[in-house]
């Protein structure tokens, strides 16, 4: 087998003497296991190698090394938008197909699953995820709280407590609520404080039904750290926690851990988007533009560093599901595998 390419020749071949070294010194039973953790390694000095050697710094990734077990936390789906056409059947068909342990059910689509349906047609939902290997996880609401009108905000938290009921019902965690941005010309320290106690009210709902609410970090401006944080700090309650949303404005400098930081102790639920979106471990920028015209997504301007939060992820101890948010597909069965095999690769 060749060795995997290592700066230039001369790198090349110092690299193999070291390697070739090292096996004349091993016994052989420990060859293949010499072998199997190399390879990470050399990968490892590559990265280094050409990023010295090009007088640019080398990435961060190259500071992170490969985990040795399997990430505690778990790869699932938001049906927005590549389920939305699916039905029950068809989401845990595919999901089982690819490997995707859980589903947050966005309102909506076509599975129907909405707080309208009988008692009865929940009883059928939650066996039929009950009997599969996937597991009914969240619902994804868009109960919000940022009007003006006090009616509309009313509405909304009464809305929330019949998702907590449906979530019960169906053995699900957690319900998803979001601030969707700021009203015109509002004040946004009050409109923040507004919405932390119409969650206090949520919460309270969903304590007594023994689920919980997740706060989407969602919305122009709104979806700031900062401004998630005070409405957390003003809701403080223990059964209203944060869906991680994997925005452009987590990034600070090139990192998450800032952000991540500010909220790592609500963190309950994670939407991941597009994992292509990274840097390489070369540290260039992926060749493509900025995604642009996806109906009903962002526009993604920078790299995001995945490795990074799910290696935090891994520091806290989260061990709950990470949903992909993604667009729809004419293939899905196939983005999904490459999707998985993306996310294994981040989360190693």
């Amino acid at each position: 087998m060749p060795f995997p390419y290592i700066g230039g020749c001369s790198e090349r071949r110092r690299t193999a003497d070291i390697i070739r070294g090292a096996e004349i010194k091993m016994p052989k039973s420990g060859r293949r296991e010499f072998l199997r953790s190399g390879w990470l390694s050399l990968a490892g000095l590559g990265v280094l190698g050409r990023a010295e050697s090009s007088g640019r710094a080398a990435p961060e990734t190259a500071a992170l090394p490969a985990h040795e077990s399997p990430p505690p936390f778990k790869l699932g789906m938001v049906t927005y938008e590549l389920a939305k056409d699916w039905d029950i059947e068809t989401i845990i068909k595919n999901c089982e197909a690819t490997g995707f342990e859980g589903v947050e059910l966005r309102t909506t689509h076509r599975h129907g699953v909405e707080p309208s349906i009988s008692k009865e047609r929940r009883a059928e939902v939650r066996k039929r995820f009950e009997d599969s290997r996937v597991r009914l996880v969240s619902l994804g609401s868009t109960c919000e709280y940022e009007a003006p009108d006090p009616a509309v905000v009313e509405q909304n938290v009464e809305e929330t407590r019949r998702y907590c009921e449906l979530a019960h019902d169906l053995g699900c965690m957690g319900v998803k609520v979001r601030p969707n941005g700021f009203p015109p010309n509002s004040d946004h320290e009050k409109v923040l404080g507004q919405i932390g106690r119409a969650l206090a009210k949520c919460g309270d709902a969903a304590r007594d039904l023994g689920v919980e609410i997740w706060l989407e970090v969602h919305g122009p401006e709104t979806q700031v750290p900062a401004n998630i944080r005070r409405i957390l700090d003003v809701c403080n309650h223990p059964s209203v926690g944060i869906c991680w949303n994997s925005n452009d404005t987590d990034v600070v400098d090139g990192q998450v851990k800032p952000s991540f930081d500010l909220l790592k102790s609500w963190l309950r639920s994670c939407h991941i988007n597009e994992l292509w979106r990274t840097l390489s471990p070369w540290g260039s920028v992926p060749g493509r533009p900025p995604e642009h015209g996806t109906p009903g997504f962002p526009d993604y301007g920078r790299p995001y560093p995945w490795r990074e939060l799910f290696t935090l992820f891994r520091s806290v101890g989260y061990n709950r599901y990470t949903f992909a948010e993604i667009p729809a597909s004419p293939e899905p069965i196939r983005l999904m595998r490459y999707y998985r095999a993306l996310w294994e690769y981040h989360a190693a």
